[in-house]
């Protein structure tokens, strides 16, 4: 086998790893204590156990709840084949009761192979889950209601979410209701009839720390011996990807990554364009290439637009950039330009602009989305008057100037100071 085609081979291989969800979120499940764990044993206990349960899985979005519920369910469908159906629901299309009700009885008779009748009544449906659970108890399978957006499910009166774990106080069923929402309040809007009834089990994800992303690329991109591969090639790879893993330059490109976005889908996407960028003569990482991949997955409209910035929009981004580190009650035009004629009375600066000059370029920066008004309409305020809020993080501005042909001097050492 050629250099080329053991590179291109091992791009396929790292692709498929990459874009397969169960290989990515198996990192999840080394820890014993893990929510992976957590969620396993409730699960597996209703199976096991022929008991009933409820668990809230709550988090923001992205940080991994979905695709660990499907994970688990996929490993305790292999381990116990035949005792288990799911039942999914979305609280976007199924938030109302007679919908989700109806949705209910399609699949669980898609999954029986029983005839679905789309004109029976929310009655007819509620009674036929009820015998579908006595049954299912009988044969000692366990039906998992998966609620995604829960939250919305709360509004209303609740009925469907009463009879549904009201149905898990009955000793003839075996089911396990998993509500999934990305509210951090969502069991407090359940009705005092509804909370008496729920088991109060909430697991809370959260988005991976940088270590932990460090710790996923590694599971992600490191080679293992039958892989298919030359075992010489795959030391060298091996012996490459540590080393970049140790660098703290790496470590800066992974903090940048995840201050812009740290979700899992963010970092996959990420790792999908390094390995896309693998040349094919060494087929060895390299830090450039991660610093290439960090660059197109970074927002570029709004890159283009700081780009396109004159100097004195520059200088007005940046000091609006400084009042906010300074925590400033208001943050105006009248404000911005005191501090404008602080730093030019500071750095004795040639780049001082008149006010009329000024006000037009922060009205630019109003129209290019660099800026917007924190008080919606204003009430007919004048713009001079009117507080405005950054619409650009740190990093970016400070990649816009470093980038700029024509920045400043003095811009890159009031930046440079921001970071000191």
């Amino acid at each position: 086998m050629g250099a080329a085609n053991v590179a291109e081979e091992a791009k396929r291989l790292l692709r498929t790893r990459i874009t397969d969800p169960s290989f990515v979120f198996s990192f999840f499940s080394q820890n014993s204590n893990s929510n992976y764990s957590n969620l396993k044993y409730i699960i597996s206990s209703s199976v096991t156990e022929t008991c009933n349960n409820s668990a809230l899985l709550m988090g923001p979005r992205g940080c991994g709840k979905i695709a660990i519920l499907e994970l688990v369910l996929e490993e305790l469908m292999k381990e116990h084949p035949g005792m288990i159906s799911v039942i999914k629901l979305n609280g976007l299309l199924h938030g109302d009761s007679k919908c989700a009700m109806k949705e209910i009885a399609r699949q669980l008779c898609l999954e029986h192979e029983l005839v679905f009748s789309k004109m029976a009544s929310y009655d007819d449906n509620s009674t036929f889950l009820m015998s579908m659970l006595r049954e299912c108890g009988l044969a000692h399978k366990t039906l998992v209601f998966v609620l995604d957006e829960f939250d919305l499910f709360t509004q209303g009166k609740q009925q469907l979410l009463y009879n549904l774990l009201d149905a898990l106080q009955t000793l003839t069923s075996q089911a396990v209701v998993v509500g999934v929402s990305c509210r951090m309040d969502a069991d407090q809007l359940l009705e005092k009839r509804v909370a008496s009834r729920f088991s109060h089990r909430k697991l809370l994800f959260l988005h991976p720390s940088s270590e932990d992303l460090q710790r996923l690329t590694k599971h992600i991109l490191q080679l293992s011996t039958d892989s298919g591969l030359p075992n010489d090639y795959v030391a060298t790879f091996n012996t490459r990807l540590y080393k970049l893993l140790a660098d703290e330059k790496f470590k800066g490109i992974i903090d940048t990554l995840a201050y812009v976005d740290a979700t899992i889908s963010h970092l996959l996407k990420f790792l999908f364009c390094a390995v896309s960028l693998l040349d094919s003569k060494s087929g060895i990482l390299s830090l450039d290439i991660f610093k290439s991949a960090l660059q197109r997955v970074q927002r570029q409209p709004k890159m283009e637009s700081l780009k396109d910035c004159s100097i004195l929009e520059l200088y007005i981004l940046v000091c609006i950039k400084r009042m906010e580190a300074k925590e400033q009650d208001t943050c105006n035009f009248n404000s911005m330009m005191k501090e404008y004629k602080s730093i030019h009375d500071t750095f004795q600066t040639s780049d001082y602009y008149a006010r009329n000059v000024c006000l037009r370029a922060f009205e630019h920066l109003l129209d290019q989305h660099l800026l917007s008004f924190e008080d919606g309409k204003g009430h007919g305020q004048s713009t001079e008057f009117r507080p405005v809020k950054l619409l650009v993080t740190w990093p970016e501005l400070h990649l816009a100037l470093k980038s700029h042909r024509s920045c400043p001097t003095v811009l890159h050492k009031l930046m440079m100071d921001r970071e000191g």
